[in-house]
Formats: structure tokens, sequence, C-alpha cells
């Protein structure tokens, strides 16, 4: 019993002493490091959402500004909650855009485990590209936001007369920035399945005409406005990516 037991601890130190030369992680030790992962991440978040907490006014003033100009009016609230969870929610909201550096580092540290030591060193044009689009993303957003707004606003006629709610107004404001950052990734997604050899840049380029349909259908669906004016200022921008994306793949392969 004692000689097996010494065997069985062998063997498990053995294979412990592989998996660290061959790199490879177990699934308790990748569910481990996801929960690390994630719980920085969410660090960050509460951090960005206290920030934007206590500067809720300047926030607030540029966010109603494109709803003033087309109306002549402010938002409303018509319970007695609404105006705190509005607070509450700019913040969360406005929390994850602040710490979304964070996040996209934490996501590529979760993922380099998988890839090999040459595909490793672009950490930091990923975390740094994948912030650039998010913020270019969410700058689209804004810039179209407001002929979206007069568009939603018009389309109902002239016997229907605008009088929105904060928090309503809020949260599409809000879901357009995060569903234009989001999107905006797209790139970031094509060049990791390059680099995992998942796609080639010959099958991208021969799939055009129903990434370009695809591309169409899922700015449709994503945007929560759901007019023409967002759709086609996501899904241009897209497909524009998506031409570059294979453009840099050919180069890294070089």
């Amino acid at each position: 019993m004692v000689r097996k037991t010494a065997e069985q601890r062998a063997e498990k130190k053995n294979g412990k002493k592989k998996d660290e030369n061959t790199g490879t992680m177990s699934v308790v030790d990748h569910l481990r490091e996801l929960r690390d992962r994630v719980i920085w991440s969410l660090i960050a978040i509460a951090v960005g959402a206290v920030i934007c907490f206590i500067f809720f006014g300047p926030i607030i003033h540029l966010m109603v500004q494109p709803y003033r100009d087309a109306t002549g009016k402010g938002l409303i609230f018509t319970q007695p909650l609404e105006a705190f969870m509005t607070r509450i929610k700019v913040a969360a909201y406005g929390g994850f855009v602040v710490a979304s550096p964070v996040v996209f580092f934490h996501l590529w540290r979760f993922i380099t485990p998988g890839l090999n030591p040459k595909e490793k060193k672009y950490a930091i044009p990923f975390v740094a590209s994948s912030v650039i689009l998010f913020v270019g993303g969410s700058m689209v957003a804004v810039i179209t936001f407001p002929k979206a707004l007069n568009f939603l606003l018009g389309v109902g006629g002239k016997d229907l007369d605008p009088l929105l709610s904060a928090g309503s107004y809020l949260t599409l404001v809000f879901l357009m920035i995060l569903a234009f950052g989001i999107s905006f990734e797209f790139p970031i997604v094509m060049m990791f399945l390059l680099l995992a050899r998942i796609l080639t840049t010959q099958q991208l380029r021969k799939v055009r005409k129903y990434a370009f349909l695809g591309i169409v259908i899922f700015a449709a669906v994503i945007t929560p406005s759901q007019d023409p004016i967002s759709l086609f200022a996501m899904a241009v921008p897209m497909y524009l990516l998506y031409e570059i994306s294979i453009i840099l793949g050919r180069l890294l392969k070089r």
C-alpha cells in the first residue's frame, strides 16, 4: 500500500512537471484563471462606475444635448426612484467604457495560453487596437446618433409629440455606444481566427459577398434603434474592417 501510494505521488509529480514543460493547463487551472480575470475586470468596471457616478452631471449634459437640440425639451422622470436609478445606470454603462482597456487586456491574457510564443507578442497591439476600435465605434455612434434620433422622433408623424423619460432615452444611447463599440471589434476577432489558423485569407476573399450580407444582417439585428441611418453607419465600416483584416492577415504571413 505504501509503495502504491508512493508510485501515485511520483506519477502525479511527473505529470505536473510534464504539464509545466508542455505549457498546458488543466481544466481547473483554466477555470481558476478565468475567475481571477473576471474578478479583476469587475473591479476595474466598479472603479470606472464610481468615477462616472461622481461626474454624472457633465456626462448627462452631453448625452441629453441631442434630444434637447431636436425637441427643445429636457428629459422627464415619472417615478421617485427613476432619477437615482438613471444615475446608477449611467455609472454602470460608463464604468464598462472606462474599464474597457483592462477588460480587453485580461481577455487577451486568458486567450494567450493557447497561442505559441510568436503569436503572444501581439499582446500590446491587441489591447491597443481593441481600445482604439472600441473608442472609434463609440465615436461613430455619438456622431450618427443625432440624425438617427431625428429619424426616430419624426417617423411617427406630426400627431405624435415626443416626451421621453430619462431611463428609456439613456438606455438607448448607451446601447448604441456599446453596440457600435463591440461591432468595431470585428477585425480583432478576424485576426485571432487567422492567427489560430481557423480561417485563411483565401477563405475570407472567397466569401466576400456572403460576408457583406451577413454584416448587414448583423447590423440590423444588433442596432438598438433599428433605424436605417445607424444600420448603414455600422455595416459600411464593418465591411471596410473586413477588407482590412484580409490585408493585415496577408502581411502577417510574411
